[in-house]
């Protein structure tokens, strides 16, 4: 499992920029139980300031945030997609993106990485990590 182009996983200053270009983060994936890694860092993201947007198939909210089931029912501006989903829903989330005009930045959370979509989405423009905690890699800059 290993990142076939290069992305910003290894350049601390690109790494930087990408957080300091981002305020709100939709996280597909979301869960609302407490000992999920996706709550864990959703609401590590929170207290740093971020606006989240929970997506999930339930709920009604999440950590105190409006859930939507998709990215399309999503009217408010987007910077950043955290995914918390299998790698081939990727492929997914990047037709969502594909659709809208604010998304700059697509992560694929630690343990996920789908070349292709993040190829895709690289071509839309978009900087794109993969196989990275936003927690982990926030936490250390």
């Amino acid at each position: 499992m290993s990142c076939e182009f290069p992305t910003v996983n290894e350049n601390p200053e690109e790494m930087r920029a990408l957080f300091e270009s981002v305020k709100t983060i939709a996280i597909p994936g979301l869960s609302p139980k407490e000992d999920k890694p996706s709550h864990r860092v959703a609401k590590y993201l929170q207290a740093q300031g971020f606006k989240i947007i929970p997506i999930y198939p339930k709920e009604d909210f999440i950590l105190g945030e409006k859930v939507y089931r998709s990215l399309a029912e999503v009217e408010e501006k987007i910077d950043m997609v955290d995914m918390f989903r299998k790698a081939e829903v990727a492929d997914l989330i990047v037709d969502a993106i594909e659709k809208r005009d604010d998304v700059k930045v697509l992560w694929l959370q630690e343990g996920i990485v789908n070349n292709s979509a993040a190829q895709r989405a690289k071509d839309l423009g978009l900087k794109v990590v993969q196989n990275k905690c936003t927690m982990v890699e926030h936490r250390g800059l």
